[in-house]
């Protein structure tokens, strides 16, 4: 049964913020006051500060200075504010780094670097755990009944790694434990017999370095894998403190896209997932594809959760500093991303920054306040209008996405992936080939979750899991128990290739899936980018909208068919006529395996059959254009429907169902929606169970 999880029981508004940088104007009280001013101007109700304020709370070794804050913190809530209260360890003082170096991390080629940047610890040293523990313990002990004190803020962005003599000692604590103090398990695994590479001794083992042994596989994956774990290991001793001396708040720490961490493991240590999103909108390609590799990354955050929102907790209301090219966001565009978020599954827009820096690295990144210090500028009125809009979505905060469809998204997966040395150089591009499979369901505003392969599939009715090279224990376990009990599969070349060890799967590929795809995968044909073959379907009844044929690029799996039907083959090349497409039965379900990269036209055709077919329910039953998308919230009896248009045109939609705006009035069987535009409905309606859940 679906239930509507609100995030803060005290607090039933939608989020709306900044990142809030007060230490930058203590010597000008006036700014300060306006600041009181034009937040509720904004419509903002949270602020999330402290995150970059160590040298301000702790301007010499313990020397604490709180009362700043105290009259920030008491400033705001007065204003009907609330705060979102960061820990400092992402940017330690300079006195930290003079006085301990060993807190400064060492980079792959031995090197410790000097102070400066951010997140340059290491997260190892038990000189930088504790100094973080005292000042995170008096956080929590000065602002524990602080009414305006909403969630904790754990850290900003963690990601990076040391390899200094702490983090090798502990890398190699970490072995021997997941070894059993086995050495010849490790060189097994590792298969270090190759370039006679056999360690000996444990304390022979380094880190991977580009001066040093980075090629065997085995070693990559144990150190990322390592990474994550001491990762996690230094955020939990961040909340160790504030849990025991204030259990009651729940606390966050923002993820960002290209992370070494994997964030499915960190996300189980944290209360409530937030990432922080910054697409190019008005690039090259077209808006909507941005809008879709955006929700991409909206599903997958939402995803590592399941059952509850997510926090936006950084984005920009107008530009970035550090794109290639920072373009403005045209008019409309502010509002329709901030939106978008919430439309899979965010309960919060919140912004990097308030108010814009004067110096530094940031001082041209976009923020709700200009340098001009006014209300009168474009920028404040798009966030002042997304905040009204926020105020008008009371009813939509806790609901959840009613996903029956599931895209396997696994980050230790692209790590062996991309570290495989071969079959092409530059590797495989895993995130691009997994977006690639979600963009056909984005464009029919089918809901998806994104999620790893060690998940529960109970509840989906089809699964899509794109080069599934890696399979980890308890993989072919968890598909096969899907599919024979009805689950419809679709799995692609370069999968079952690798263990979670990086070793070949020996006696033929797919490997511990060749009994459930029904094929044998012989060869696979890299193509040069110019290079084309094509696929030819099959005539079969109820495949019309694929008929055809189809070209392919890229990758092309040399597959024969043992129990499964082949339903398209290979145009050219001696390898025409192979299987190109294959489904298996399998119990009360299918497989069906897709043997090369194919064209997008082909994977609309895929997506839209095999949907269809397993009564995958859309967000909204309607025709609409390029550029247009549909999604869905529910709290189990309302469905709460999102239609965006990421286009610079008008575009007309033609409904096929019912529907309400949030007034109650019914926009009839045809809607236009002005460029960059958004309308929000209300259908009734009962749903008993979600994906995943």
């Amino acid at each position: 049964m679906i239930e509507r999880k609100p995030l803060f029981p005290q607090f039933r508004q939608m989020m709306h913020g900044a990142d809030y940088n007060p230490e930058q104007w203590l010597c000008r009280p006036d700014i300060l006051e306006e600041d009181m001013r034009l937040m509720p101007l904004a419509k903002c109700n949270v602020m999330a500060i402290g995150m970059f304020s160590w040298s301000m709370l702790e301007p010499t070794e313990g020397e604490f200075q709180f009362r700043w804050m105290d009259d920030i913190m008491d400033k705001l809530h007065s204003n009907g504010i609330f705060t979102i209260l960061g820990t400092p360890s992402g940017a330690r003082p300079a006195w930290l780094a003079k006085k301990y170096p060993e807190v400064l991390r060492v980079r792959p080629e031995r090197i410790r670097n000097l102070f400066g940047l951010r997140h340059n610890h290491c997260y190892t040293s038990p000189v930088y755990r504790e100094k973080v523990r005292i000042i995170n313990t008096m956080l929590a002990e000065r602002y524990r009944n602080h009414p305006g004190l909403l969630l904790w803020h754990i850290s900003n962005e963690y990601g990076g790694e040391c390899h200094c003599d702490l983090c090798q000692t502990a890398f190699r604590s970490w072995l021997q434990k997941k070894y059993d103090y086995d050495l010849k398990r490790l060189n097994e695994v590792w298969y270090t017999t190759f370039w006679s590479h056999v360690y000996s001794d444990w304390e022979e083992i380094e880190s991977p370095s580009p001066i040093g042994e980075h090629k065997l596989h085995g070693l990559q994956l144990d150190w990322k894998r390592f990474v994550t774990d001491q990762s996690i290991d230094f955020m939990n001793w961040e909340i160790e403190p504030l849990k025991r001396v204030t259990p009651d708040i729940p606390v966050t720490t923002n993820f960002m896209g290209g992370s070494i961490i994997d964030y499915a493991q960190m996300a189980k240590h944290v209360d409530i997932v937030s990432w922080d999103s910054y697409p190019r909108w008005h690039d090259r390609c077209p808006d909507w594809q941005t809008a879709c590799w955006t929700a991409f990354s909206h599903d997958r955050y939402r995803s590592l959760k399941p059952g509850q929102p997510f926090l936006l907790m950084e984005s920009t209301p107008s530009m970035t500093n550090w794109q290639e090219v920072s373009k403005l966001k045209r008019p409309g565009m502010h509002v329709l991303s901030s939106i978008q978020a919430v439309a899979h599954g965010s309960d919060s827009v919140q912004y990097f920054q308030w108010r814009k820096s004067r110096g530094s690295s940031e001082k041209l990144h976009g923020a709700v306040v200009d340098h001009s210090g006014h209300e009168r500028t474009r920028v404040f009125r798009d966030v002042e209008a997304t905040g009204s809009c926020l105020e008008q979505l009371e009813q939509v905060i806790g609901t959840i996405v009613p996903a029956e469809t599931a895209l396997i998204y696994d980050t230790e997966n692209g790590w062996a992936v991309e570290g495989a040395e071969g079959p092409r150089k530059p590797n495989l591009s895993y995130a691009e080939e997994v977006q690639r499979h979600y963009e056909p369901f984005w464009k029919q505003g089918i809901p998806v979750d994104v999620v790893s392969m060690d998940r529960s599939l109970e509840g989906y009715k089809l699964v899509v899991a794109p080069m599934l090279y890696m399979l980890k224990p308890g993989t072919v376990e968890r598909l096969e128990a899907f599919v024979r009990s009805g689950g419809t599969l679709v799995l692609t070349y370069w999968s079952g290739i690798v263990d979670e060890n990086d070793l070949c799967f020996l006696g033929g590929f797919p490997g511990p899936l060749r009994n459930l795809t029904g094929v044998w995968a012989e060869e696979l044909d890299s193509l040069y980018p110019e290079d084309r073959n094509f696929i030819a379907m099959k005539k079969k009844e109820g495949w019309e909208a694929v008929d055809g044929t189809y070209s392919v690029s890229l990758m092309c799996d040399l597959i024969h068919a043992e129990t499964a039907e082949v339903l398209a083959e290979y145009g050219e090349d001696f390898y025409k006529d192979y299987p190109a497409l294959t489904v298996n039965r399998f119990g009360k379900g299918e497989v069906y395996y897709l043997a090369a990269r194919t064209e997008t036209a082909f994977l609309d055709g895929l997506y839209g059959k095999l949907a269809a077919a397993c009564g995958v329910k859309r967000a909204l039953q309607a025709e609409y254009p390029e550029g247009v998308h549909a999604g869905v919230r529910t709290d189990g009896v309302r469905d709460y429907i999102f239609l965006h248009n990421f286009t610079d045109r008008e575009q007309s939609v033609t409904l096929r169902e019912s529907v309400c705006d949030l007034e109650g009035t019914s926009p009839g069987g045809k809607l236009v929606l002005p460029a960059y535009g958004f309308r929000i409905f209300v259908r009734e309606g009962t749903r008993e169970t979600i994906g995943g859940v």
